[in-house]
C-alpha cells in the first residue's frame, strides 16, 4: 500500500468532480468505478484506468491487478471515500476509469439480436437496471438519448453491476438519428404503452429488435413514437395504472430472449419482425 493522502489532495478532488458531475465526466471522458466488485469487473472488461484510491480494508491483490494495468494507486484514510463519493453503503475502493465516445452507428453495428433504446428515461438507477437486464437478455448496445440520464453516473454504474463495461453504449445520442441507425441496421422497434397495443407476448420479440422505452412518467414524445414500428401493452389485473420503465424492460428484454430461445429449439416457426418502413432516411452519424 503506497503512502496515505489527504483529502486536500488532488486526485480526491478529482473523485468527487467526477462523482458529482455529469459536465466533469463529459470533460474528462472519466467516471468514476465504486467498490471491489465493480473494479473487478472493470479490470477484467478492459476498461482502462487512470487513478485507484484505496482504504486499509481494501484487498492488495486488487491493487497489485490495478497497478499491474496501469492505474496510478493512492492510499486513503478509513472514511474519505465516504465523504467524496455519492455511495450509501462506504466502499474501500474507487477507481478512476476512461470511456470512449460511441456514436449510434458503431453501437447499433454490434447490437446483436437485441437492443435498447432510451429516450428520457431519467433515473439514473432504472437506467442501469435497464443496462444489466440487456445485457443479461443477450442485447449488444443500449443507446442512451436526449433527455436520459448519463450511463456513466455513479449510481448508474452501480445498478448496472457491470453490464455498462460490456455492451456498447451511447451517451446522448439523437433519437432520431438512433432510429435511423437501428433501422440502417436492421432491427426492428418496438415501445411499450399503458394500454390499446397488443399484449407483448403475443409479438415477435425474437430478434433482431429495439426495445424503445421512454420518461418513467411520460413515456415516448410523439414524434419519438411515431418512428417506432409496433407498440406493445404489459396487461396487468391489479389496480395499478403501469410499471416503472426498470421493470417494463426487463420484462421486454427476456421476453426478448425467451423467444429466441424457443426458436432455436424449433427454427423457422414464425416471421421475424419487419424492420422497414418506406420513409426512412438513411443513418447519420451524430
Amino acid at each position: 500500500m503506497p503512502d496515505q493522502v489527504s483529502i486536500r489532495h488532488p486526485t480526491i478532488k478529482r473523485l468527487r468532480r467526477l462523482s458529482g458531475r455529469r459536465s466533469a465526466r463529459s470533460a474528462e471522458g472519466a467516471f468514476v468505478i465504486d467498490g471491489p466488485t465493480l473494479l473487478r469487473d472493470a479490470l477484467e472488461a478492459g476498461v482502462p484506468l487512470d487513478e485507484v484510491v484505496a482504504e486499509p480494508r481494501c484487498p492488495e491483490e486488487l491493487l497489485a491487478r490495478a497497478a499491474a494495468a496501469g492505474a496510478v494507486v493512492r492510499a486513503v484514510a478509513d472514511g474519505v471515500l465516504a465523504r467524496v463519493t455519492d455511495t450509501a453503503t462506504p466502499q474501500p475502493v474507487a477507481a478512476i476509469g476512461r470511456f470512449v465516445e460511441v456514436s449510434p452507428a458503431a453501437a447499433t453495428a454490434v447490437a446483436g439480436p437485441l437492443a435498447l433504446v432510451l429516450v428520457g428515461v431519467g433515473d439514473p438507477g432504472n437506467a442501469g437496471t435497464l443496462l444489466r437486464s440487456a445485457e443479461a437478455a443477450g442485447a449488444g448496445a443500449v443507446l442512451f438519448c436526449e433527455g436520459s440520464a448519463d450511463p456513466y453516473a455513479p449510481k448508474c454504474v452501480r445498478a448496472s453491476a457491470g453490464s455498462i463495461f460490456r455492451v456498447a453504449v451511447t451517451r446522448s445520442a439523437g433519437a432520431r438519428d438512433a432510429l435511423e441507425c437501428i433501422a440502417s441496421a436492421g432491427l426492428g422497434t418496438v415501445a411499450t404503452v399503458a394500454r390499446g397495443a397488443q399484449p407483448y407476448d403475443e409479438v415477435d420479440l425474437a430478434g433482431p429488435v429495439a426495445l424503445v422505452l421512454g420518461n418513467e412518467a411520460h413515456g415516448l414524445p410523439e414524434q419519438v413514437g411515431a418512428q417506432v414500428v409496433r407498440s406493445v401493452t404489459i396487461p396487468m389485473v391489479g389496480r395499478t395504472e403501469s410499471l416503472n420503465v426498470g421493470m417494463a424492460g426487463t420484462i421486454l428484454c427476456f421476453e426478448s430472449l425467451r423467444q429466441r430461445r424457443q426458436r432455436d429449439r424449433a427454427p423457422d416457426q414464425g416471421n421475424r419482425l419487419d424492420a422497414t418502413r418506406p420513409e426512412r432516411a438513411g443513418c447519420t452519424e451524430p
